[in-house]
């Protein structure tokens, strides 16, 4: 039996349950009695799906996943799936079919499945996850002007009529800054990766101190070697004379030795502040001594708890951490399925400005594709991981 209640249109900002996407900010968006925009009402009946479907609704979505890709990416797809499949089971009467199809990974196999999934008869389509892959699919399903909601974090390829559902670090950075400056925080640091992931952050981080009328002191960036991390640590501690906090996104399997070289450095987290992103959710990281003290921003994690202890019991195993976004953008469409007729799927009901609630928390797509957040920012205190100021259950005015 399903935990969640549908809730009819409301005038709340706020949702306050898994299921309630339908209650959130939809108020003002009428069904319509004409086609979707853009969509050929008279084109010839559909194909008969090939491959797994779940459920037997009458509104056709394209799931398309890493089913057989190498490596991790089957075992999350293949979790991505388990959560989608939990989504149809939860929302009461979905009037889904969900079309599933395996891109093996690639983009060449995304493309693929993109076009299948539409001849199919899809009205939206729901992944994939690899960046890629959903440049692929973006261009088939532009072609026949259906939207897409895909699980890539790399914001380059969002666009006009295909969101991210995903966990951006843009958003984590905007969120730990915001929250940094309000504490008093003016000056700061950084010590980023020189990888891929360090460019977007420290981009990121430039811009968000920027915003709030910060200043940069100095950016160090380090390469994943123990030399070159004692090295770049030596270059920064001098310059930190002169900044109240120091943001060091390194994941788990960077941070305990960069501590440790910041600490041989002389680094102080208790004068300089130190700030990071969603990779310092792990407990690995929650324990390095360098950073006790330290804030960063992530979905709150009671969503994901809750929804976990939900799948264990369904599926017996873990889910990943990524597969509440195949949950959630299946209620989704569920819930606009449900509440807002012909128009379900359109721009204007997609980019509604109060957002959707979801298991990790309130998120909105903006009109570029990416996606919103409300995100907590936590404390690594003593080796634990606590809130320290709760996510929002209102997202605000959109920003620019």
């Amino acid at each position: 039996m399903s935990r969640h209640r549908l809730q009819t249109p409301v005038h709340r900002r706020h949702a306050v349950s898994l299921l309630a996407f339908a209650g959130l900010g939809l108020a003002g968006c009428s069904g319509g009695t004409g086609g979707l925009p853009g969509f050929d009402s008279g084109s010839a009946q559909p194909a008969q799906p090939t491959g797994q479907t779940l459920g037997t609704g009458n509104v056709k979505v394209g799931l398309i996943l890493p089913l057989s890709a190498e490596g991790q990416g089957a075992t999350i797809g293949n979790s991505l799936r388990n959560a989608a499949e939990m989504a149809l089971a939860e929302f009461p009467n979905a009037d889904l079919t969900l079309l599933v199809k395996d891109d093996r990974g690639t983009p060449q196999g995304a493309q693929a499945a993109a076009q299948e999934a539409l001849r199919e008869g899809a009205e939206l389509i729901i992944g994939p996850l690899f960046a890629p892959s959903v440049q692929a699919v973006g261009q088939v399903a532009r072609g026949a002007n259906r939207p897409v909601i895909a699980f890539s974090s790399d914001t380059s390829v969002a666009g006009r009529g295909i969101y991210l559902l995903s966990f951006p670090p843009e958003n984590d950075v905007s969120r730990v800054i915001a929250y940094a400056s309000q504490q008093g925080r003016r000056s700061f640091a950084a010590l980023v990766p020189d990888t891929a992931y360090g460019k977007v952050v420290e981009a990121a981080f430039q811009q968000a101190v920027a915003a709030r009328g910060g200043r940069v002191v100095v950016i160090e960036r380090f390469a994943a070697d123990p030399n070159a991390m004692r090295a770049a640590a030596t270059r920064l501690v001098p310059a930190l004379q002169q900044a109240d906090a120091l943001f060091v996104p390194a994941a788990a399997d960077t941070m305990p030795a960069l501590g440790t070289a910041l600490q041989q450095a002389g680094y102080d987290p208790a004068r300089v502040k130190p700030l990071g992103t969603g990779v310092w959710n792990d407990a690995d990281v929650a324990r390095v001594p360098a950073i006790q003290g330290g804030w960063f921003a992530s979905p709150d994690t009671a969503g994901f708890n809750a929804f976990s202890g939900r799948y264990q019991q369904r599926f017996n195993a873990a889910p990943t951490r990524t597969a509440t976004l195949a949950y959630d953008a299946v209620s989704l469409a569920a819930a606009l399925a449900r509440t807002q007729g012909s128009q379900r799927f359109s721009e204007s009901v997609l980019t509604n400005a109060s957002g959707f609630a979801g298991a990790d928390g309130v998120f909105r797509f903006r009109p570029d594709g990416q996606v919103e957040r409300g995100l907590a920012v936590l404390e690594l205190r003593n080796g634990r991981i606590v809130t320290v100021n709760a996510a929002p259950r209102d997202l605000g005015p959109p920003t620019q």
